[in-house]
């Protein structure tokens, strides 16, 4: 498995108007399930996924993205990374708000979705 941990970037998702004219902090968690024995083996870049790629697309795909959801932000970031490598057999998707606009003391909010091929 690949891991991928607290990425961060700022991004505008949400349901109140502060967070449709603002962006706001977001954090990513993505595991990807995929064979790598041969990467292992031959140390080899080409026979693994190449996780940069996948941050980049995964912040592309929140910023460009002007969510209402973040259920919809993370089923379309799972659906990506799925499209990214065909030697992806599933990945987990994890956004969380890092300020989420609620009263109540609660560190953040998130979704998870796992999707497999």
């Amino acid at each position: 498995m690949i891991e991928l941990r607290q990425l961060r970037c700022s991004a505008i998702v949400g349901v109140l108007t502060e967070e449709r004219e603002r962006p706001q902090p977001l954090e990513f968690d993505i595991d990807i399930e995929r064979p790598f024995d041969e990467a292992a083996l031959n140390d080899d870049l080409t026979e693994t996924t190449n996780y940069a790629g996948v941050l980049s697309l995964a912040t592309s795909v929140a910023v460009e993205g002007g969510f209402v959801l973040l259920e919809s932000l993370a089923y379309r970031v799972a659906r990506e990374i799925l499209a990214f490598d065909e030697a992806i057999q599933s990945v987990t998707v994890v956004v969380r708000k890092l300020r989420p606009p609620v009263p109540e003391d609660v560190a953040t909010v998130g979704v998870r979705c796992t999707l497999q091929r």
